[in-house]
């Protein structure tokens, strides 16, 4: 029992996962599965008595067993145990305030020491301003024929999608989104046939793109990880291979993956860049996706994300992605939970050792509008994303969603002063979309690369 006066009257919370659930800021997600706090006071209450619980605890306590859960296991078995005892001794509260003080690479020689329910439990505990503040201390760079997240930069997933796979379709947006600077980290495709064929034939007409216009980035098409693995197989040219993945064991198995599968996607994709390349897997998370499939083991959403993270950093990811409005207002209601879990997850992403993009995305039937989405993005990139997604008009036709667009990343990169990758900035430069750092005349043109 977990226990804290407020306002004279005394809350008691009888397990690790209600304290949790109950610690969070509200989101709908969390009420429908009955781990929301009755009010504000019950909410303080939590965080009063989160405070005080020892990082050991959580260790000792996952909100899955080990036993149960490879999540678990994996995150476990991979803490670096010199790290943890360094830290085992402060209480969650300790932890924020450290966060708060510690310089950059302090918080980064602690990563393999933490575990997600110690970052969740301090993240529950800061206020937006602490999320961001955290966030932008924290940089992780991967590399696979580039590299993201260098000081200095804002990359972009350019995101050519097609509700019929039409490769000519593919291949304007793919085209106009480089003219406007976007697809520096990635371009990559969500077919709408998950198949071998339609993988391949996909995967290889950009290829040939980036062939052709010698494009410093790199491919995916986003297919379910079993289906890209045969592709490969099959001669498709893949670059990273993409998996959504979540916090639950049970979650994972809905979504036909495993750890073991992942671990064979890797050797794969390794063996595919001829070993050159550090980090070739690309992963998609967002809160909500152990609840909306009945698999969050009484967990709430916030615990359960920055489990997905603990789990993603096992494998060392060329680029983890959050989208976490994309399920809906069942899980995030409106806006205000939306800029939240989404500054949540940046900060818990970067705490895991994770090299994070964000795409602050919303479904039309959420109460969230443009100007919700563009207030995340605006301090997402204060917190230092690595990367968003490029969408052409915020609007993906395959998806059904709305996002960052080719303007967006255009827009955020003139008002906080930063590039593409160094490569990519060399060959706008050389195909004249800019000149001397600043956009030409041709800028936004994809008849350039006609």
């Amino acid at each position: 029992m977990f226990q804290a006066t407020v306002a004279k009257r005394s809350y008691g919370f009888k397990s690790l996962s209600e304290l949790l659930g109950k610690a969070n800021e509200f989101r709908s997600g969390d009420l429908a599965v009955g781990l929301a706090a009755e009010d504000e006071k019950e909410r303080v209450a939590a965080q009063y008595a989160l405070a005080d619980v020892p990082l050991s605890f959580l260790y000792e306590n996952p909100v899955v067993p080990y036993e149960k859960c490879e999540v678990t296991r994996t995150v476990v078995d991979g803490l670096d145990s010199s790290v943890y005892q360094s830290i085992k001794g402060l209480s969650a509260g300790e932890l924020r305030e450290g966060l708060l003080a510690w310089d950059g690479e302090k918080i980064k020689s602690l990563t393999w020491g933490l575990t997600p329910e110690m970052v969740a439990a301090a993240v529950k505990l800061c206020s937006n301003m602490d999320l961001v503040l955290i966030s932008r201390k924290i940089r992780h760079t991967s590399t696979a024929r580039t590299t993201i997240g260098r000081p200095g930069t804002l990359s972009s997933r350019l995101q050519p999608n097609h509700p019929t796979d039409a490769t000519s379709g593919i291949l304007a947006l793919t085209l106009e989104g480089l003219a406007y600077g976007c697809g520096d980290c990635l371009i990559g495709v969500n077919p709408a046939i998950d198949g071998v064929e339609s993988v391949k034939r996909i995967a290889t007409v950009l290829a040939e793109l980036i062939a052709r216009f010698e494009i410093p980035t790199v491919t995916c098409v986003l297919a379910h990880v079993s289906t890209q693995m045969e592709a490969v197989r099959n001669g498709a040219p893949l670059d990273i291979l993409f998996q959504s993945i979540a916090g639950t064991q049970k979650t994972n198995a809905q979504f036909g993956v495993s750890a073991a599968m992942l671990k064979e996607a890797s050797a794969l994709a390794v063996e595919r860049s001829g070993g050159r390349w550090p980090n070739v897997l690309y992963f998609e998370t967002g809160q909500g996706s152990e609840q909306s499939l009945e698999s969050h083991e009484g967990a709430d959403q916030v615990t359960l994300e920055a489990r997905t993270y603990g789990f993603a950093r096992a494998f060392a990811p060329y680029m983890v992605n959050n989208v976490s409005g994309f399920i809906g207002p069942e899980i995030l209601y409106d806006g205000k939970q939306m800029i939240r879990a989404n500054l949540e997850d940046l900060c818990m992403g970067k705490l895991l050792g994770l090299p994070m993009g964000m795409a602050p995305c919303y479904t039309t039937h959420a109460e969230i509008d443009q100007n919700d989405h563009e207030i995340a993005t605006m301090l997402l990139t204060q917190g230092g994303a690595n990367y968003f997604m490029a969408i052409a008009q915020n609007d993906d036709v395959m998806l059904s969603y709305q996002d960052t667009s080719f303007h967006d990343n255009v827009a955020l990169r003139q008002m906080h002063g930063l590039k593409t990758t160094p490569e990519f900035e060399a060959w706008m430069e050389k195909v004249g979309f800019l000149e001397n750092g600043r956009p030409t005349p041709r800028f936004g043109d994809p008849s350039v690369l006609q």
